[in-house]
């Protein structure tokens, strides 16, 4: 009992240490540079405009407003950088014309297309939503599967990099053409944590010039060079850190417990008491 009290107090103290451990994780990510109240107020304002192509689009940043006022018709372009682990979802709002001037309902579409411009499927979310003549305004959603840090290259798994979200109408009376539609964009995206980590990272993330070799500043340069335009709030993760590490050496030090625990219970106290001496 001595033994079992013993060990129960040692793998308490183990499991103590481990959720330490796993706090100190967070803290650490938390700690790790994202955009504050005073760095936004710095920043330029959200975006009022709208690119027409993917080589036009109009850069945004995640949880960042962006509005554009257009002609229904209009193919509108935006692009935001999207790191591996993010589950991250793109909302549109669409303020429609009038109802008078309007002749019928509008079928208003959002997709989004990853760096190599593969068209990405929506988890859940209302890609396309059709208008009624009276409505005011239509809301659309995409959620986007979780962005992988490797993939095979016969897969179509979402890869960190550049996304581009493009907003259009894809039916309506060929008298609604033309007519002026207000856009609102907005994307948000969640850390997945280590189960769906995978082991191997690209070379480069999926972002416009990545295959261009740029000359690499060094010293204190380097430091004080910002991050690129088209790279997330803090830069591109490494690809190798994960939580599941945490776990993976609190599941091993449980393991290394139990073994010794195993052991001293069934070895036993020594010599049975009921042998005479000199047996």
């Amino acid at each position: 009992m001595r033994s079992v009290r013993r060990l129960t107090t040692t793998v308490a103290a183990v499991l103590m240490a481990c959720a330490g451990l796993a706090g100190a994780a967070g803290t650490a990510a938390a700690d790790s540079p994202s955009p504050s109240a005073s760095a936004s107020a710095g920043e330029d304002s959200a975006p009022t405009e709208a690119g027409t192509s993917f080589r036009t689009a109009t850069p945004i940043r995640m949880d960042q407003r962006a509005t554009a006022g257009a002609s229904t018709g209009d193919y509108l372009y935006w692009v935001l950088p999207i790191d591996a682990g993010a589950r991250a979802t793109v909302k549109a709002k669409v303020t429609l014309p009038p109802s008078s001037a309007r002749h019928g309902a509008a079928t208003w579409q959002l997709d989004v297309y990853d760096g190599l411009r593969r068209r990405q499927a929506c988890r859940y979310g209302a890609q396309t939503k059709a208008a009624a003549k009276d409505a005011a305004s239509v809301e659309l959603s995409c959620s986007l599967r979780t962005v992988r840090g490797w993939a095979e290259q016969w897969a179509n798994d979402p890869l960190p990099g550049s996304y581009y979200i493009r907003l259009t109408v894809v039916d309506l009376p060929q008298e609604d053409l033309g007519q002026p539609v207000h856009a609102e964009v907005e994307a948000s995206a969640s850390d997945a944590g280590g189960a769906q980590a995978v082991d191997g990272k690209l070379s480069a993330p999926l972002v416009p010039g990545a295959v261009a070799p740029t000359p690499k500043p060094s010293g204190s340069a380097a430091a004080q060079q910002p991050a690129a335009s088209d790279a997330p709030d803090g830069g591109w993760s490494s690809g190798w850190w994960s939580d599941r590490w945490v776990w993976t050496a609190v599941g091993g030090v449980l393991a290394a417990l139990a073994g010794i625990g195993g052991y001293r219970l069934t070895r036993g106290s020594g010599r049975p008491s009921y042998l005479p001496p000199g047996a």
